[in-house]
């Protein structure tokens, strides 16, 4: 009877607390609302800053003034790998970041870098039933001047937000975790490459951790960030790739989460890359609808470079429609050709009969994809229907593709300074 009385009093004073959060909190709900709407709108329609994600609909958020670091004991250090053996995903840093979070304990708790660990979770944690994950993919940079640089990280973090409102997920002060993992690189700084090949790659990840089975909102997760240096995706001089573009296989479709990163958009398509490859294809094509609107590129957005009918150029690219991932590389790369003022640029559905059309009657000129993990990989063939496309990306001479990779590169080596590439002091 008293341990019952204690809980009740317990729980009582645990609603009190909320409510005296919640009313601290009400002057600032018309402005958490319109940065919630913010999130859920197309990436290159808004002007990102960090600033701008200072409210979510978090209970509370964690604090990087909270953050406390715990080095790793000489003996736990690991041997840095040969920048020419670098292998995507397989070597990780020494130190990892992780902040939990717990409803029943007022929401988030105190940010922590620790050695890098093993995770332990309960059987019945969401992310191993149901798939209650989410990630980011991020890299930082040792440019040409020495200085480490992180690349517009403020867009990922309104992705990863947008994916955890959508996932059940809490949401959190996007600032706050770009501070955190530039603390994390700091304190890894040696594993930053030397390369003007390589790179830091970061992965924030968020999972539910509820030891509880049921598809619900979690009452628990973990967020983590775990790195490892990269080297070039793509080895040898020519890094393009061939397609299979087969409509027999969808990766998204409207009203679902194809636009999120989510963990469950890509374990299904493991069996499709792996037929592309058994017909000689390295990437997979992805279509949808009747009409067979190409959507993605393996784990890529896709742009498209032909010449119209009246022989004006044009750079096409999939819109922002539920159907494809709001890409950091593809608002970069439609930035940048928009400041060139070279040729028009068009975001809308793209079909498999144009680019079909377009191939035989000589106009189209460039196929790409763009991603963080590849940056820009140049497309030099589609196998659709029993037919081989040859798309000429590779005879070009000064071709888009290239262009904007380049200028991507150099900003992010710090060859130009430019606002999209932080300096980690």
């Amino acid at each position: 009877m008293f341990s019952s009385t204690k809980q009740c009093s317990c729980k009582l004073l645990f609603q009190f607390q909320h409510k005296l959060r919640q009313s601290s909190k009400n002057a600032s709900r018309s402005c958490s609302l319109k940065v919630k709407q913010i999130l859920s709108e197309p990436l290159e329609e808004k002007k990102y800053e960090p600033e701008q994600y200072d409210e979510t609909d978090s209970e509370i958020t964690f604090r990087f003034k909270d953050l406390t670091t715990k080095l790793c004991n000489p003996d736990q250090l690991r041997a840095k790998p040969d920048e020419a053996d670098l292998k995507f995903g397989h070597i990780f840093t020494d130190h990892m970041l992780k902040v939990f979070y717990h409803r029943k304990l007022g929401g988030w708790q105190k940010p922590v870098i620790i050695p890098f660990e093993n995770i332990s979770l309960h059987p019945a944690s969401k992310v191993l039933h149901y798939a209650i994950e989410l990630f980011e993919g991020m890299k930082v940079y040792r440019g040409v001047d020495g200085k480490i640089r992180i690349f517009r990280p403020e867009l990922n973090m309104a992705r990863m937000n947008a994916s955890a409102i959508s996932s059940g997920l809490p949401s959190f002060y996007g600032d706050e975790l770009i501070k955190c993992i530039k603390r994390l690189v700091e304190v890894d700084q040696e594993w930053v490459p030397h390369s003007p090949t390589s790179s830091l790659y970061m992965r924030p990840t968020l999972i539910g951790i509820d030891g509880t089975l049921g598809v619900q909102q979690s009452e628990s997760a973990l967020l983590f960030t775990i790195m490892c240096p990269v080297g070039s995706y793509f080895s040898g001089s020519d890094d393009s790739v061939s397609l299979l573009a087969d409509p027999a296989y969808t990766r998204a479709w409207p009203g679902g989460c194809g636009d999120k990163k989510l963990g469950s958009n890509y374990g299904p398509t493991i069996r499709v890359q792996k037929r592309a490859l058994e017909k000689g294809r390295q990437q997979v094509l992805w279509l949808y609808g009747p009409d067979h609107q190409i959507t993605e590129v393996g784990t890529m957005n896709i742009f498209v470079f032909y010449e119209d009918e009246f022989g004006e150029r044009v750079l096409a690219t999939p819109p922002l429609n539920g159907l494809i991932l709001p890409g950091v590389t593809r608002q970069s790369i439609l930035q940048l050709c928009d400041q060139w003022k070279e040729f028009r640029i068009e975001q809308r559905a793209v079909t498999m009969s144009e680019i079909v059309q377009r191939s035989r009657s000589g106009k189209l000129l460039e196929m790409f994809g763009a991603g963080t993990a590849c940056i820009i990989s140049p497309i030099r063939s589609i196998e659709y229907q029993d037919e081989l496309i040859e798309v000429p990306t590779m005879q070009q001479q000064n071709p888009v593709y290239h262009r904007a990779r380049a200028e991507l590169v150099a900003i992010q080596y710090g060859h130009i300074q430019h606002p999209w590439a932080q300096v980690i002091e």
